[in-house]
């Protein structure tokens, strides 16, 4: 499948997803991204997984510009600059938000996890050695 194939079915798919929700490129573009994001950190629940999730986000706006600009090629109807950068934006946002506060999304250990380690017997052997 050459590139010009590929960014056609792209943009096809791209047309009946618009279609079938009725919403336009824009929203198209914020849960997508929001989607791939969550699904990512999700499955990558160990550390780094909030970059990881970024950074797949990232892979895919910028994937799909490139498609973008490539179907628009062949069809000799180049928008500017500006508006694929737009749909990055659009695309990057909250996954950059969310990128910024994980952090502070993290479950931090509370006075209850320590009580059910106490209780379930774990780090018993540490309580042992130093009795």
């Amino acid at each position: 499948m050459t590139l010009i194939e590929l960014a056609s079915l792209f943009e096809a798919r791209k047309v009946s997803v618009i279609d079938a929700t009725g919403l336009d490129k824009d929203a198209l573009h914020i849960y997508f991204g929001l989607a791939l994001f969550l699904s990512v950190r999700m499955i990558w629940r160990w550390r780094g997984g909030w970059f990881a999730a970024w950074l797949a986000v990232l892979a895919m706006a910028c994937g799909g510009e490139w498609l973008d600009m490539a179907a628009e090629f062949s069809n000799a109807a180049i928008q500017p600059d500006a508006a694929h950068w737009h749909d990055i934006w659009n695309t990057m946002f909250w996954p950059t938000v969310l990128l910024l506060v994980g952090r502070w999304l993290q479950p931090g250990r509370t006075i209850a996890d320590e009580a059910i380690e106490k209780i379930s017997g774990k780090n018993a052997e540490c309580r042992l050695e130093q009795a």
